[in-house]
Formats: C-alpha cells, sequence, structure tokens
C-alpha cells in the first residue's frame, strides 16, 4: 500500500549537528535557501517534506550537494506554513497543500528563473515524500528539468510513472508502495529510471535520522550517493 500523508509523516527530522552554510534569498517571489558555487552551471532545486524547507537535516543535505558542485536551492513552497507534527490537524493541512497544482508551477517558474538569472544550463529536482510528488509532476515536461529524483515518496500514482518525460530514480522504504510501479517503469524504455527499495528503514529515512545512529546515517548517506550519482549521469 502506496505511503500516504498519514502518521508516517508525522514525525519531524532531528537537528542537525553542522551548521548551515548557504544563505536566504528571495527568488522568482520564493523564500529560498541557497548554497554552492555561483559558478556552476548546473543546479539541484531540494523539495522538502511536509515539514518544510529549513529542516536541519534537509539544509545539511543541500550543503551535501552543493560540495559536489551544484547550485542548491531549498525554496518553502508552504508559504511559511510548515505542517506543524500536530496529527489531528494533518487532514485540514493537507486540504490547504496539495503537492499538485499551485507547488507545481511555482517550482516550475522558480526553475526558469533560477536559469536565466544565474547562469544556469541544466537543473536536477529531488523531492521528499509531499516533495517527491511536485518533482514527478514538474517532470512530466522535458522543458523544465533534466532529471528527477524521488525520495520515500507519498502519494505515489502509476499515472505519475507513465507520465514522466525525463530520467527518474526513485529510492523508497519498503511501505512508499513502489513497487507495484517499478515493472511500468521498466517497460518505459524511452525515459531512463532507477528504483531502489531500502529494506528496514522507514518512510523519511533520508532526511529524518538521528545523528547519533550510525545504521541510520549509513542508509541515508546510500540514499544521498544514489541521488548525486543520477544527477551526475543526467545534468
Amino acid at each position: 500500500m502506496a505511503t500516504d500523508l498519514s502518521s508516517a509523516c508525522c514525525t519531524p527530522a532531528p537537528a542537525a549537528t553542522a551548521e548551515q552554510i548557504g544563505k536566504e534569498e528571495t527568488i522568482a517571489g520564493v523564500p529560498v535557501y541557497i548554497t554552492g558555487p555561483r559558478s556552476a552551471s548546473a543546479a539541484v532545486i531540494l523539495i522538502s517534506d511536509v515539514f518544510g524547507y529549513q529542516t536541519p537535516l534537509l539544509l545539511k543535505l543541500a550543503d551535501k550537494v552543493a560540495a559536489a558542485g551544484y547550485l542548491t536551492l531549498v525554496p518553502d513552497l508552504f508559504h511559511g506554513d510548515p505542517f506543524a507534527g500536530n496529527r489531528a490537524g494533518l487532514v485540514e493541512w493537507k486540504a490547504k497543500h496539495p503537492p499538485t497544482g499551485e507547488p507545481v508551477t511555482v517550482t516550475k517558474n522558480l526553475v526558469e528563473v533560477v536559469k536565466k538569472t544565474k547562469g544556469i544550463d541544466s537543473v536536477g529536482l529531488a523531492g521528499f515524500c509531499w516533495g517527491a510528488k511536485v518533482a514527478v509532476c514538474v517532470g512530466k515536461e522535458r522543458a523544465h528539468v533534466k532529471a528527477v529524483v524521488q525520495l520515500h515518496p507519498s502519494m505515489v500514482e502509476a499515472s505519475d510513472y507513465e507520465q514522466v518525460a525525463v530520467p527518474i530514480a526513485v529510492l523508497a522504504a519498503p511501505t512508499d508502495g513502489v513497487e507495484p510501479h517499478e515493472a511500468l517503469l521498466a517497460s518505459r524504455v524511452e525515459v531512463a529510471s532507477f528504483v531502489k527499495v531500502f529494506p528496514g528503514v522507514s518512510h523519511g529515512w533520508a532526511v529524518r535520522y538521528q545523528e547519533t545512529d550510525e545504521s541510520a546515517v549509513k542508509k541515508a548517506s546510500e540514499a544521498h550517493v544514489l541521488m548525486l550519482d543520477w544527477f551526475a549521469k543526467y545534468l
């Protein structure tokens, strides 16, 4: 069964030990954490899970992506209203913040502004949980991004994988429900794809782990490496 925005999404990430090295800017009318070399020709945009763009481990990952040579951005697609972790309020929050429609349009606009104003030739999207849905929707057109990575996606649907038009990697927990779609992606020979279901991890493991847990850090790091390998190949 596919992961929805349910109890699996209600545990926020712990604090990260390292301080962020990037800064905040407003780009295309959106608050954005931006980090990495301003001389880069390729950019990676990380689209957050329900807890928003300022979660410490996500920003730490942004700095890690930047260290690989990419201009890296994490936008606020919730207009300052991330999920606060109150499970009782999740249904109402979901209704206010669907991952289709406006977030997809805003992300496409952000991509184009970054290309025009930052000297960027190619852009990749990595989306986490809620953000994975946004990323695959943007990837249904070739005009904006060159590659997409989904990490512990929620709201997984066959139609997304039928329509995605750019190379896509899917990195999932066993509860994320991607296994039924592996054959569909493999059959689409015109679009490069890669699927890995990580055994023994929970939804959210790539950006919601305890840094004191050596096993959890290792599993998250493996996902990060696969994400970077995908972008190295297609951006």
